[in-house]
């Protein structure tokens, strides 16, 4: 099965986004995607996520500050490779064959998380219109300026450059940020060239959401080969079909 016929199987079609949705991908580099996930299913992954925070003590002091490859741990996250209009957003951002870097979260506790504005990305900017990397926010509940939602500086994928670039301090606020405000179950889809960052949680509550990270097969800069990120295990490689499995590495376990 070559990728083309995958992303078929799976649903995607070339008037899967509209043309307006792929002009906002094109003009400012992300696309909220509302309503993607029911709140039935949102509750499911919500449930999910803190029984791993638990299991794994993912941030608490001294332990991982990150729950990784999510997509091995549990089916409740496949939609989060599976949904044609998610997966439509991120073949039009990176055109050419791509994979997953799985599928991660972390606590987002109150009184932490904010970030200075980057990308996710180790190589040069991009030239325009050729990416590398696609990411997506999974609200699993909503994002309000109190909680810490994500900023982002719209167009700045297209700039050829990166916020420490440019910015003094890419802690500070950019004059032309926004807020990722959201509803639980919107999904934002962004080239990962633009400049974002997660802002301070100033409520009393966390900020539960997901990450499902997306990357052109073989790029040098996103070469993940001594890590796991993205790679599948023999439980969920053996539960996927030929399609689903066509998204991701997979390195067998030894015998």
């Amino acid at each position: 099965m070559t990728f083309q016929e995958a992303l078929y199987a799976l649903g995607v079609r070339e008037n899967t986004l509209s043309e307006k949705e792929k002009m906002k991908l094109d003009r400012d580099g992300f696309l909220p995607l509302p309503n993607l996930v029911p709140l039935v299913q949102v509750a499911r992954m919500r449930s999910a996520m803190e029984r791993m925070f638990i299991e794994e003590r993912t941030g608490e002091e001294g332990m991982h500050g990150e729950c990784t490859n999510m997509q091995n741990k549990t089916t409740e996250f496949d939609i989060c490779f599976t949904h044609p209009r998610f997966l439509a957003a991120v073949a039009y951002v990176l055109k050419g064959e791509f994979r997953s870097l799985g599928i991660h979260s972390r606590p987002n506790r109150p009184g932490r998380g904010h970030q200075p504005l980057h990308v996710d990305y180790g190589g040069p900017p991009p030239r325009l219109g050729e990416y590398y990397v696609c990411n997506s926010i999974w609200l699993l509940t909503d994002f309000t300026q109190e909680n810490g939602a994500t900023r982002v500086v719209p167009g700045t994928h297209r700039s050829g450059k990166h916020p420490q670039e440019v910015m003094k301090d890419p802690l500070e606020a950019h004059p032309e940020e926004i807020e990722l405000i959201g509803t639980a179950g919107t999904v934002v889809v962004f080239n990962s060239h633009l400049w974002h960052g997660a802002t301070l949680n100033r409520s009393q509550h966390d900020r539960p959401n997901l990450t499902s990270f997306w990357c052109l097969r073989n790029d040098p800069h996103t070469d993940r080969s001594s890590s796991d990120w993205g790679v599948l295990n023999d439980k969920t490689y053996a539960a996927l079909n030929e399609a689903q499995r066509r998204l991701f590495d997979y390195k067998p376990t030894a015998r």
